[in-house]
Formats: C-alpha cells, structure tokens, sequence
C-alpha cells in the first residue's frame, strides 16, 4: 500500500512539472533570428511549445512562409517577418514589428551566423573578418541593446546568444569564424551585470557538432563524422532539438538564477575543464 502511495506522488509530481514545463513561457513573446532552419527552428518550437508567442525571422520570405505554416500547424503561436540582421533597418523593422503585433519582447535568442570562409586563418581578408564580425558579434550586441529597454517595460527578460564549440576550441579551417563565437562568450559575460540592473539575463550556448544544414561539411563526410564521433562520450551527432530545449529552459523561470553563462552541448566532447 505505502508503495503504491508513493508511486502515485511521484507520478503526480513528474506529471505536475511536465505541465508546469509545458506553459511556462505563456504570454511571452519571443525574438528568434535565423528562425525558419536547423537550430533556430528547433529553438522556436521548442519555445512555442512552453506557451510563448514566438517572432520567427529569416533572409527570405519564402523560408519565413514555411516555417510559420509549419509552427502553426503544431498550435505554436507565431508571427515571421524577414530579417537580415546585419541590416541596421530591417534590425529596426523586426523590433517594431513585433511590438506592434506582439504588444512586447520578453525573449532574444540571436542565433543568426555567417561563414563565407574556409581555410587558413591567414588566407582570410579583410572583407571576411569584417562580414563574419559584423553578423555574428556586432549585430547580436546591437539587437540585445535594442530590446532590452522593451524587456524592462515587461519586468524584466532574457536574451540568449548562440555560440559554438569552436568558441572554445577553434576548428580547422574556420579561424574568424571560431574567433566570432569566442568573442559572444565574452559579450555574454560584459552583458551580465549592466543588464542585471534591468532584470534582464543573458546567457549563452555553445552547441557542439549538430545535424544542420549549416554544417553540412562537418558530417557529410562518414570518416570525418567517425572522426568527430571518437571525441564524444555521446556517440551521436547532435539535433537542433537538443540546442532549442537548452535554450527554451535558459529563457524560462527555471532559470531565473542563471545569468553570464555559457552552457555547452557537445555531447560531451572535451572543450573546456
């Protein structure tokens, strides 16, 4: 008899934080950039499905299109628009877009990356570093200083900077880009304390080798995946869903006492101590 007692509490419990999970970011509206693919995706589903309002953003109207038919046909809230954040207007245009529709910003996840270089790090330009910089540093500290004036209307929020592995350990052939994501680790921790003051946290994640379209050349090749696979305890490549459950838990009450970090999702690929 006590077991079965016991056995139904727990039962209760887990079934009670499922549900808790589940709506946790109702009412919030929720910035995704780089939304309508890969980790972006996944991270708008993932958030969608805790009840928030999710405002999904692509280069292109047509992959935009898609992914709000695909969200609302899983009773996800959302609104799209296209973005190409390195664009200080179309950055302008997506804030008062989802103020005017969304009524607010409580969340920022800046996932939005370029690459258009491989090879040594010294055969890259100018014009590379510049590009690879701008989008995946400058844009991401810009658009976290435009919300977050919104977010204090609100109470408070949280903003999420998407990083990588290769911030710890840079990766053959990718120097800027590598040195772009370590420059959002420290950008996460600078943040951390001026936004405190407004109660807004930022946090980052360093996804490890993830099954995307983006990295396609990371996994397309079978001795290159076998390769990578012999540096995780986890033999498997990560999915876009395993980056968006971080994400949407770093943005949730769950949370509330974390801020300045960098979480990494790797699978356990040794990266830091």
């Amino acid at each position: 008899m006590l077991r079965a007692v016991t056995k139904c509490l727990l039962t209760n419990a887990v079934a009670g934080r499922r549900m808790m999970s589940q709506g946790s970011l109702a009412g919030k509206v929720a910035i995704v950039t780089a939304s309508t693919d890969g980790i972006g995706l996944a991270t708008a589903q993932s958030l969608g499905k805790r009840g928030a309002h999710v405002v999904v953003s692509s280069r292109r109207q047509a992959n935009v299109d898609k992914a709000v038919s695909l969200l609302r046909s899983e009773n996800i809230q959302v609104t799209g628009t296209c973005c190409n954040v390195g664009n200080s207007e179309d950055r302008e245009n997506l804030i008062s877009m989802t103020l005017e529709q969304c009524g607010g910003i409580d969340i920022l996840v800046s996932n939005a990356a370029v690459n258009p270089f491989f090879g040594t790090i010294l055969e890259s330009t100018e014009e590379v570093w510049n590009k690879i910089l701008h989008v995946n540093v400058t844009a991401a500290f810009l658009l976290t200083k435009q919300v977050v004036p919104h977010m204090e209307k609100r109470g408070g929020g949280s903003v999420v900077l998407v990083s990588s592995v290769a911030g710890y350990q840079p990766m053959q052939g990718l120097g800027p880009y590598s040195v772009s994501k370590t420059a959002l680790l420290g950008l996460t921790r600078a943040l951390a304390p001026d936004l405190a003051q407004s109660n807004v946290r930022i946090n980052c994640v360093a996804p490890g080798i993830i099954k995307t379209r983006f990295s396609t050349a990371l996994w397309q090749s079978e001795d290159l995946t076998n390769e990578l696979l012999k540096q995780m305890s986890i033999k498997r490549l990560g999915k876009p869903e395993d980056i968006g459950e971080v994400i949407a838990f770093l943005c949730s009450d769950e949370a509330s006492f974390i801020t300045g970090e960098t979480i990494t999702v790797t699978g356990g690929m040794n990266c830091r101590l």
